[in-house]
């Protein structure tokens, strides 16, 4: 579009929009970015982040400061990011509760921020099972074990997750009625105060990703019990999947994205998804995230539009059965 003379005052004022954007998108970076991370340090967002966030920084030219803002199963780190100037500068390396699940958990028209209109797109990163665990030394050693227990203890036995509607809380529900157990979930504020509670016997399980305890599980602290997804982890290939023994079919996977505010002009966020790809093909990034169990996998923003939408209708279900709310 060019300014000529003979235009009228709203070309006039879209042209003045225009040009500084446009000129905002060629010098990006300026300075140094700041990478929201919805939850507390020691879970996998956090891992992920700071494995990735130097990484791109150094392809960028300017460093990325990882920020922790815990709450409300990510709702306060979300909501700052959505909030924040669309200019690049801030953004939100989360999981799917934020983006997906936390939709359904506040009443209509309640939540601070639409995902699909206040978040931006930029790529998926990698699609992680989640596993079901114990401590080393305790008497659950099999999902057999944790079935037997459980039913000889309804409602005793206890599974501590990242927060209450997390997607590690909701896979831990769908596990509890597939395999016809009463087990009782305890909210912390991300997965290293869950693993601190497991540690401390505080709780009897916890529902995590591997990433997030794959460190207590090499060396003995914990027993990883089942993998989540539909076959096993590469990075926990003697623990087998729920679907194999206690839930037939059983498939439910986690996965984390890149975002940035809505309205980020599409050349800034062409260029933040085009160092995050290189930086996930350097081989001690993806031999990091393989040997803790994610798997790597990058998207266009379109396609990761795409899955936000399909994955907010899937996981409201599993929402509406574990009675999860925020206000």
């Amino acid at each position: 579009m060019h300014c000529l003379a003979r235009v009228s005052t709203a070309m006039l004022l879209a042209c003045s929009t225009i040009v500084p954007l446009a000129a905002q998108a060629q010098a990006y970076p300026v300075r140094a970015i700041r990478m929201v991370v919805p939850f507390a340090p020691g879970g996998t967002t956090d891992v992920l982040a700071r494995v990735l966030g130097q990484q791109m920084g150094d392809r960028l030219g300017q460093t990325i400061v990882v920020d922790n803002r815990p709450g409300g199963s990510g709702v306060v780190g979300a909501t700052i990011t959505a909030r924040s100037a669309p200019d690049g500068y801030t953004l939100l390396l989360t999981s799917l509760s934020p983006v997906v699940i936390n939709v359904s958990m506040f009443p209509p028209g309640k939540a601070p921020y639409d995902p699909e209109k206040d978040l931006a797109p930029i790529s998926l990163i990698t699609r992680v099972p989640s596993v079901i665990a114990a401590l080393g030394n305790s008497e659950i050693r099999t999902l057999a074990d944790l079935s037997r227990v459980a039913k000889a203890r309804p409602g005793r036995v206890t599974f501590g997750t990242a927060g209450a509607g997390s997607v590690n809380h909701l896979i831990g529900e769908l596990f509890r009625v597939g395999a016809n157990i009463d087990i009782l979930h305890v909210p912390y504020k991300g997965a290293g105060p869950a693993m601190a509670a497991l540690l401390s016997k505080e709780v009897d399980l916890m529902i995590s990703s591997p990433v997030a305890m794959m460190s207590q599980v090499r060396n003995g602290q914990v027993r990883a019990l089942g993998v989540s997804g539909a076959k096993r982890s590469p990075a926990l290939p003697d623990t087998p999947a729920i679907g194999e023994t206690a839930v037939p079919g059983f498939d439910s996977t986690a996965w984390y994205a890149l975002m940035a505010a809505g309205g980020t002009p599409r050349p800034i966020i062409d260029r933040v998804r085009g160092v995050l790809v290189l930086a996930m093909q350097e081989p001690a990034v993806a031999e990091r995230l393989v040997g803790e169990g994610a798997v790597p996998e990058t998207s266009t923003p379109e396609e990761l539009a795409q899955l936000i939408r399909v994955e907010i209708k899937r996981w409201a279900k599993a929402v509406q059965m574990s009675g999860a709310k925020l206000d």
